[in-house]
């Protein structure tokens, strides 16, 4: 068996009604979680670590774009400190609080993570998984 990539997922996309906007918004964020923009075309960016997992694009079909109810995307931090750095650069480049960081004891003992509105409403996620709070 060959080495297979970390993620479960070949990639994410939203949309965005604002595409300059949103892109310049991911770019101030996702940084703080290692996470770069790996891939541009026109109308679309992707970000990664080591290939295009997360998309922001105009949609395909020219309709303006909508948030999912009951969607969010969730990104992987790898300590508390960038999930703090997450929520705050998010609130800086526009984002709106959806939930504050810190642990939620309903998630699990090791959870520790944030909620935010992207400019677009999409609810995006920071979580950091703390092995050594695992029972």
């Amino acid at each position: 068996m060959t080495d297979a990539p970390p993620s479960i997922l070949s990639h994410v996309s939203i949309g965005t009604v604002d595409f300059e906007r949103a892109a310049a918004f991911y770019d101030a964020v996702l940084p703080t979680l290692g996470i770069a923009r790996v891939m541009e075309h026109p109308d679309a960016v992707a970000y990664g670590k080591a290939f295009p997992e997360f998309w922001v694009q105009t949609p395909i079909d020219g309709q303006p774009a909508s948030v999912g109810n009951g969607t969010h995307i969730g990104f992987i931090a790898l300590s508390k400190d960038q999930v703090d750095a997450f929520h705050a650069a998010g609130l800086k480049a526009g984002a709106i609080d959806d939930g504050a960081p810190g642990p939620r004891p309903l998630y699990g003992a090791p959870y520790y993570g944030c909620f935010l509105r992207d400019p677009d409403g999409h609810k995006i996620e920071a979580a950091f998984w703390d092995e050594s709070l695992a029972g």
